[in-house]
């Protein structure tokens, strides 16, 4: 009996190893064809070449929120979505990309209309709706006909379809125009009900970035700070869609009753209200807007469309080819991009990184061609050691005798104007949301909450700072040594700016306290130099390192040898694999695939060392996008 136990044990310890081998076979063969299909693919790729229809209309679709700058995507996630023809879950649009594609257009013979196709935009902020709508305009100079088609336009859409020479919408649909609006929630007393205790500390009359946890409503001095420069940016909405439209600027503020009353004589009808409003031109079916361009540009049949088209994506690969051409040898002046929150460390493009953006403005000062530097800035603040380390790197191109410029963008504001204080000079867009020179710092303790659940702590350590826990409290003297770490970083934050700016720092004080200010009116109290364009900061940039030829570059990130032939080698065997159905559309090893894919690429959380930040929290506006 003994012995044949024994066998069975043996038998099934032979029949696990066999399994398991061939287990382990299996994957390493399948590892082993994926690389034979890399390889192969890389060796003998043949990219199908986008063309430009002769004679059509470009179909200037724009999908996601306009940006300065793309988020970084992983290479995979970005070749599993291009394989399978899926949109990324908060799609972009790179702002100088429409601008190139629209300029490009307008001398391109090929080209004969642009047809705006608006319903997949999300805004992004009204300087870079202005600078896109400029080149619409600009584009119209060359005779050829922009119209704007659509079933419905947000308040972000209409005003890029307000500059088109004719705006077309769909009967069913119509225009919603409602304003802007800076509403947040205050969780003060949740937090209270949950035993959570929020200690706060900040210096600034307007600092409203830590209301939510103490207060159930915005303060007076919030609203006063919010309703300004909500209005100003609200008023050159109004004005700059008035001034497209050829319609009064009162067109847009009418009060519920007034606006009832104008709806009922429409009949009830979204589409007919905007006609009698003069905000679009004709009400037209799909069909009937299809026909109108069959007639500008002739049919195709090849097409779904059925109409000569171009579309956006194609014409921008075109123009921007995935190989660009190497730039000619001769004198520079670089842009260095600084969009998102500002964090401690190495960041991915979209967020901003003490250690990757200062990278990158060392790499313009270690280039001996570059001779300038444009900082182009869309940044609410972070980090206040990250804003710092960056602001040092632009002490040190000046040092190096390389002018700095700063291009403002939609939001610059607390470690956004840290970081752009020291340039030699600052360029902002009117509706630039600037200024919230403060800092603050949060931290929420749970001894309530773990007495009430019946949670103890005890312990002993070698100095009282040691024995700091967020189950334990904080002791009133911590708060002190806080409390004055964050009037010390206010009183730098002031020094800097009344050194570089050439104020006292009482004066800076007056306009400082954490409050928001428009470009206009940071321009008028001292924050800002000039109002102006990306390309009007390399003007002044190139101006004050007295170079005339010259061309302008983007500094970013370089890739190494290695990342370069991975990112290659990954993702054209993905796309190889899927050709040949080895990875199913629909299989859970796929969307397990796109899961781990998405965890990968969360967005770490704010990471200041000292949990010290200058950010502006509130600096933001909410409209139909």
């Amino acid at each position: 009996m003994a012995e044949k136990s024994k066998s069975w044990t043996k038998a099934l310890f032979v029949g696990l190893w066999t399994a398991l081998n061939f287990c382990r076979k299996l994957f390493f063969n399948v590892v082993f064809l994926v690389i034979i299909i890399g390889i192969i693919a890389v060796a003998s790729r043949e990219e199908s070449v986008p063309q430009v229809t002769p004679g059509s209309a470009l179909m200037l679709t724009l999908n996601g929120a306009l940006v300065i700058q793309k988020t970084a995507v992983d290479p995979v996630s970005e070749f599993l979505q291009e394989a399978f023809d899926e949109e990324p879950d908060n799609p972009e649009v790179l702002v100088r990309d429409v601008v190139k594609v629209l300029e490009n257009a307008k001398a391109d013979k090929r080209i004969k209309a642009v047809v705006l196709n608006l319903q997949g935009l999300r805004g992004g902020g009204l300087d870079k709706l202005r600078t896109i709508a400029e080149a619409i305009d600009d584009f119209k100079t060359s005779g050829k006909p922009v119209l704007a088609v659509g079933d419905y336009y947000t308040q972000s859409q209409y005003y890029l379809a307000a500059h088109a020479d004719k705006v077309y919408l769909n009967p069913i649909g119509g225009v919603s125009i409602d304003g802007y609006a800076n509403y947040g929630m205050y969780v003060k007393r949740a937090l209270e009900k949950l035993k959570v205790n929020m200690h706060i500390f900040r210096v600034g009359t307007f600092k409203s970035a830590v209301e939510p946890y103490i207060r159930e409503d915005m303060s007076d001095a919030a609203k006063e700070m919010n309703e300004r420069w909500l209005n100003q940016y609200w008023a050159q909405y109004k004005t700059d869609v008035a001034a497209a439209r050829g319609v009064d600027i009162n067109n847009f503020d009418e009060s519920l009753e007034v606006m009832l009353e104008n709806f009922e004589q429409a009949g009830g009808n979204s589409a007919q209200y905007a006609i009698q409003k003069g905000w679009v031109d004709e009400v037209k079916t799909r069909e009937e807007v299809r026909q109108e361009i069959i007639a500008l540009v002739g049919k195709d049949e090849n097409n779904r469309a059925g109409f000569k088209l171009t579309t956006y994506r194609n014409y921008n690969r075109v123009i921007n080819p995935p190989m660009p051409m190497v730039a000619r040898q001769g004198d520079k002046v670089a842009v260095v991009v600084a969009k998102g929150t500002i964090m401690d460390g190495e960041q991915r493009a979209g967020n901003i990184g003490g250690n990757s953006t200062a990278q990158l403005l060392r790499q313009a000062r270690l280039n001996d061609e570059v001779k300038a530097v444009v900082l182009q800035v869309d940044s609410p603040g972070g980090s206040a050691s990250a804003s710092e380390i960056i602001r040092q790197e632009v002490l040190n191109l000046r040092s190096a005798g390389k002018p700095v410029v700063v291009s403002m963008n939609t939001y610059a504001a607390s470690g956004g104007y840290w970081i752009s204080a020291s340039a030699d000079k600052i360029f902002a867009s009117p509706s630039t949301i600037t200024g919230s020179i403060g800092v603050f710092a949060a931290l929420a303790t749970f001894e309530d909450a773990a007495d009430y659940l019946g949670v103890d702590t005890d312990g002993v350590a070698t100095t009282e700072m040691a024995g700091f826990s967020t189950l334990r409290g904080i002791d009133p003297m911590y708060k002190q040594l806080i409390q004055r770490s964050i009037e010390s970083k206010y009183s730098e934050f002031l020094s800097l700016v009344a050194s570089e700016r050439g104020m006292d720092v009482s004066a800076v004080d007056d306009i400082a306290q954490g409050r928001v200010w428009i470009g206009t009116d940071a321009l008028q109290i001292g924050l800002v130099d000039e109002l102006g364009t990306l390309d009007d900061a390399v003007t002044a940039a190139a101006d004050l390192a007295g170079v005339e030829d010259y061309d302008t570059v983007y500094v970013t990130r370089k890739l190494s040898e290695k990342e370069l032939f991975w990112k290659e080698f990954f993702g054209q065997a993905v796309i190889y694999a899927l050709k040949l159905n080895l990875i199913d559309n629909n299989n859970i090893l796929t969307g397990l695939v796109r899961e781990t894919m998405a965890q990968v690429d969360l967005i770490s959380s704010l990471n200041d060392p000292q949990n010290i930040y200058t950010l502006c929290v509130r600096c933001r506006v909410m409209d139909n996008h």
